[in-house]
This record gives C-alpha cells, sequence and structure tokens, in this order.
C-alpha cells in the first residue's frame, strides 16, 4: 500500500458555503468510550416498544428529528476485486451478474454528483471495489480530482476504497475529503466466518489512519450474515469503544445476490434491524446512523419505525453498488409525508468542526454557537 512520495500535494480551498442554522434546540449527550457487553446486551434485550421510546427520546436530545441526511452513492470501479467478503458480488472469486470494469473517468462521476444535489443530497460518496491502493498511482490521482471537484460543488464527499495507509489518508484529507466509510460488518468473534483475505485489525487499521488524518469515519455492519444477538451487540461495542465514535454508522440489511456463498440467507427480520437501530442510537448518541442497503425491501411503515428509533440518513438515487436503492422522488415524497426534510450539507457539528478553516469563518463561528449551547 505504499504510495509513492513525490505526489504533489494540491490545497483545498476554502468554501463559503454556511453551516444550515439549527433551530431545534438539542443538548449533546457525552460519549462513553467503555461499554461492556453485558451494559449493551441488557439495552438490546430490553422491551421493544420501551427500547424504540429510550432510542427516540436520546434521539432528539441530540438531533433535530425533521432532519435527515439524504447521501448518493456511486460505484467508481465496479468487481474483479480480490477480497473473498462473502456477501459481495464484486469479489473475483465468484460467479455473479456483477462484470468487472475499469475505474470511471471523472466527467462522469461529476455529472453523477451533479444531478444527485440538484435532486437533494448533500453527501456524495464513491466505492471502488479493491482491497487496497498499491500499485494505483494514476487511479488514485484521478480520485482525488473526484473528491476536489465534487467538494468544490459543497457537498460532503465520501469514499470507501479498500485499506488505507496514513499517507494515502493524509491526501485524501488535503483533497477536501468529508468521510471515509470502512466497515468493521460485524463482530470480531464471527468476522472469519465472513472475510478471510482481511482482518479485522487491518480494518480498525486503516480507520485508525482515517481519524488521525483528520476525516470523518464511517463504520457500521452487515445484519443477516447468519450473526447472532451477541454479534451485533460486539459489532456496537467495537465502534462504541473507539477514541470517538463514528461520526455515522451504517446499518445494511443483507442483499442475498445469486452466486455470493450468503446467496441464500434469509432476510433480516425487521424486529432485529430495529433493535439493531435503537440500540446503536442509545449507545452511539451523537453519531449519524445510516439506512443503508436494503431499505428498498422494507414497507414505509418498517422505514418509519427505523426513523423513529434513531435512524436519521439513508442512501437515495438510482443505485448502490450492486443493489437497489429507493429513487429521490419516492424518498422525497414519503418524507413529505412524514414532516421531514433534507439535511445541508455540513450540518452536523462534529464533521463541521473537523473541517476547520475550510468551510470558512461563518461556519466555524456557528459550530462554536452550538458547541455553547450544547455545553
Amino acid at each position: 500500500m505504499n504510495f509513492s512520495a513525490g505526489f504533489l500535494r494540491l490545497s483545498v480551498p476554502r468554501f463559503s458555503r454556511s453551516l444550515a442554522t439549527v433551530t431545534h434546540a438539542t443538548r449533546s449527550s457525552p460519549q462513553k468510550h467503555d461499554w461492556t457487553r453485558q451494559e449493551i446486551q441488557k439495552i438490546y434485550d430490553s422491551p421493544l416498544l420501551g427500547l424504540v421510546f429510550r432510542a427516540s427520546s436520546i434521539h432528539r436530545q441530540n438531533h433535530d428529528p425533521s432532519k435527515i441526511q439524504l447521501c448518493t452513492l456511486m460505484n467508481i470501479k465496479t468487481g474483479g476485486c480480490s477480497e473473498d467478503c462473502s456477501y459481495c458480488s464484486q469479489s473475483s472469486r465468484y460467479s455473479t451478474p456483477t462484470q468487472a470494469s475499469r475505474l470511471l473517468d471523472i466527467e462522469p462521476v461529476i455529472e453523477a454528483a451533479r444531478k444527485a444535489k440538484e435532486n437533494g443530497s448533500t453527501r456524495f460518496c464513491m466505492g471502488a471495489a479493491w482491497r487496497d491502493l498499491a500499485g494505483r498511482k494514476r487511479g488514485f490521482e484521478r480520485i482525488l480530482q473526484m473528491v476536489r471537484e465534487v467538494r468544490g460543488m459543497g457537498m460532503e464527499v465520501c469514499t470507501t476504497l479498500g485499506m488505507l495507509s496514513p499517507e494515502q489518508a493524509k491526501q485524501l484529507k488535503e483533497a477536501g475529503l468529508t468521510a471515509y466509510n470502512h466497515n468493521l460488518d460485524t463482530s470480531r468473534e464471527f468476522y472469519p466466518q465472513v472475510i478471510t483475505t482481511r482482518s479485522y485489525d487491518e480494518r480498525l487499521d486503516t480507520i485508525s489512519a482515517v481519524r488521525d488524518a483528520g476525516i470523518s469515519v464511517c463504520s457500521g455492519g452487515i445484519l443477516g450474515l447468519g450473526e447472532s444477538d451477541a454479534d451485533r451487540i460486539g459489532l456496537i461495542q467495537e465502534v462504541a469503544n473507539m477514541p470517538e465514535h463514528p461520526e455515522s454508522f451504517p446499518v445494511n440489511a443483507l442483499v442475498p445476490i445469486p452466486g455470493t456463498p450468503l446467496e441464500g440467507n434469509e432476510r433480516v427480520a425487521h424486529h432485529t434491524l430495529l433493535r439493531t437501530i435503537a440500540t446503536a442510537r442509545i449507545v452511539l448518541p451523537g453519531t449519524i446512523i445510516r439506512l443503508a442497503a436494503g431499505r428498498n425491501t422494507l414497507s414505509e411503515s418498517e422505514q418509519a419505525m427505523c426513523f423513529m428509533a434513531g435512524a436519521n440518513a439513508v442512501f437515495t438515487g438510482e443505485q448502490m453498488l450492486t443493489t437497489p436503492c429507493s429513487p429521490w422522488d419516492e424518498d422525497k415524497a414519503m418524507m413529505g409525508r412524514w414532516g421531514l426534510e433534507g439535511m445541508q450539507s455540513f450540518e452536523q457539528a462534529s464533521v463541521a468542526k473537523k473541517e476547520g478553516a475550510a468551510l470558512g469563518p461563518q461556519a466555524t463561528r456557528t459550530v462554536l454557537e452550538l458547541q455553547a449551547e450544547s455545553s
């Protein structure tokens, strides 16, 4: 994963877009970093309606309950991955409908970001199917330029590119990257049943490199892999006891894909999804919880319960990486029925704080005001 030392670094321009004014009064709960599994299990096992009520109350203390973050995800390099993630159709080890393709040129990616922004998305996420960036100097340079241009549009920008070195993380930060997604997927104990080509600690090393570079961490998991309740609890404990809680915690419901080892897995029960979201909201009070893959299989009432339990972000648009996504028009109509609206870019105080000077002085003042209100 070594990257040549001679790469030209470009400074990130300052952006004049200011933070939205948050009118909903919130008081941030303190972060706890010494959770035991027994403590989390007690929460997880509590009566479901009471659990959802408790999670909803904590959500309202820490977030504006009328706001949902709208994110759009684009696959910028599909298939041909050397990893053996048993849920993923992009692995070269499995015979699946997904066809391998090269890294996209910059312009179609920027056009997709423009379309996402026009439809209300404020975070644009780009995914590339490979283990790491070793030997991909030209491709990495192209991705850095994609990051610069999407960030220049005033959007939050996220990537998921496999494992990163500390130097690569710094270069992404300098290009303007807002967040980096690197899911842990499940508990440390169950992880070897899902993936053997990348260790749990290698994933944690990438997350540490991202966090140390000043990039917001996006890290969550997948439900329906064959894991137990104890594994879901273990996943939540792992992210909760990081030095900083992740900025966002995606909760994916497995979409079984023909040709993968998990093609025959049953759909995860809605009550399990709901219980996981509610527990994560209580344990990670300031984190954005993103209802991610598999949302299109939920009814509107099932989605409503997830948001009541503390989820406050979705992927919306034409496609996720290799699975279907709920279209913008359907999501906007649904949100209208619920009285919800999309967050603005950099509205989350923890994200704005990490962005610092790149957002401009007005945004910095807004963050300080939010922190003062919460203290």
